[in-house]
């Protein structure tokens, strides 16, 4: 009897070290797919397997379980990261202002005397504000405070404010009441800040109540232009606005040539 108990303990002594192995090893394999999507901005599902010597149904359980935890996005056959740019406007608003400042200056070449323009409360929309000419007789419909900060002294600029829920993280409002404003607007052309675009996965942001409003905004424009920072090209955060397929320009800080851009391209959006 004793026999079959010392048999007995010593499988079980097994079983929690085999455990214990087996989980340190996952973990390990998990920050292995962390590091390798944070140098090349997406995992696909055949390298990591190649590459950490397990079966494509364990990298896709793998990909889940870090899903799960918020660390990444799962895609159909990989992976990609979310956005890593802070939501608070404090935190982003001199942000690569540099990069913000070239996009501004593409933007305002859109703009016309007589025109109804849309502007979010992004903060690369709030550059394209502060950059539009004196001479423009423009109407701007927004829900942003700085934005609306920046026309005061604007000569020629008439600007309609969106009411709603104050949103304290981003200096604009929100909610139905917002929406409705937007909702009552034909505008010829609507601005907006991108926090994540993605060839398959569409546009998409860290805040429910924004993409709700982003994706009434996009519907009442003649022309919708994105105004995107490389950074935040080929990322997804957990919220839709819209697919790519809804845009007509996208703006950004590089050349319209740069490779991550050309998917973009091949689904009839137009890169500045």
């Amino acid at each position: 009897m004793q026999q079959i108990y010392y048999k007995y303990a010593y499988y079980c002594t097994y079983l929690h070290y085999f455990a214990y192995f087996c989980n340190m090893i996952k973990e390990e394999r998990l920050n292995l797919i962390l590091s390798i999507l944070s140098k090349d901005q997406r995992v696909l599902l055949p390298e990591l397997s190649k590459e950490l010597k397990v079966s494509e149904d364990t990298i896709r359980r793998d990909i889940k379980s870090l899903s799960e935890r918020g660390l990444l996005k799962a895609v159909r056959g990989g992976a990609v990261p979310h956005s890593s740019i802070p939501r608070h406007y404090r935190a982003r608003e001199h942000y690569d202002q540099d990069s913000k400042d070239l996009i501004a200056a593409k933007a305002v070449q859109f703009l016309a005397n007589g025109q109804v323009v849309l502007f979010d409360g992004g903060t690369s929309t709030l550059a394209v504000a502060a950059s539009i000419p004196p001479d423009i007789r423009i109407t701007i419909i927004t829900n942003s405070f700085p934005i609306a900060n920046a026309l005061e002294d604007h000569p020629l600029s008439e600007v309609i404010f969106a009411g709603g829920r104050l949103d304290k993280d981003t200096f604009t409002t929100m909610g139905q009441d917002t929406i409705k404003t937007f909702q009552s607007i034909r505008a010829d052309i609507c601005f907006f800040g991108i926090c994540s675009i993605h060839p398959t996965l569409g546009v998409t942001t860290k805040n429910y109540e924004e993409a709700q409003l982003k994706a009434q905004m996009v519907t009442m424009a003649k022309q919708t232009i994105a105004l995107a920072t490389t950074q935040k090209i080929n990322k997804a955060d957990p919220y839709y606005i819209c697919p790519v397929e809804a845009i007509d320009t996208i703006i950004t800080n590089s050349s319209p040539d740069h490779k991550e851009l050309t998917p973009f391209k091949n689904l009839g959006v137009t890169i500045v």
